[in-house]
């Protein structure tokens, strides 16, 4: 992730005087990386870390999405569990957060920000890892379970 210091738009208490920007997301999900246990985040290494406002009309359209809306954030790439050493992928893995479907979401929920980010870095991550949606479903259950 890159250099996200400009902080204009929000004070040090984490209260927003404006919408909260691109590099706010990214300072946030620079925060959530940053608390995955290493020997997780080494697995991560090849990753790139992307925020934008929205998914672009190619996803969009892929996705079938009704709404850029739709979607907070998106792994691009081959999970470990199909990744061949033999057969390098050319194109690097991307985790993208969709800034402005974040922030809609957090609006109507009043979720947490920070968490809300960290929630989208990790569960994008995991498909990184190979884990479908139901089977970080079923994590996330077992985790609050117990």
């Amino acid at each position: 992730m890159g250099n996200a210091n400009n902080r204009s738009s929000s004070s040090q208490s984490g209260v927003f005087e404006a919408p909260p920007s691109l590099a706010d997301i990214e300072v946030m999900a620079e925060r959530a990386f940053a608390s995955i246990p290493v020997e997780l985040r080494q697995m991560t290494d090849t990753i790139l870390f992307r925020v934008e406002d929205f998914p672009d009309e190619e996803i969009c359209r892929d996705m079938e999405l009704q709404s850029p809306f739709d979607l907070l954030g998106l792994y691009q790439g081959v999970d470990l569990t199909q990744k061949s050493f033999a057969d390098p992928s050319p194109d690097p893995d991307v985790v993208f957060l969709y800034r402005r479907p974040i922030l809609d979401y957090w609006c109507e929920t009043g979720e947490d920000l920070e968490h809300l980010v960290r929630h989208v870095l990790i569960h994008e991550i995991g498909h990184h890892f190979g884990l479908s949606d139901d089977d970080m479903e079923a994590l996330e259950a077992s985790v609050a379970e117990g």
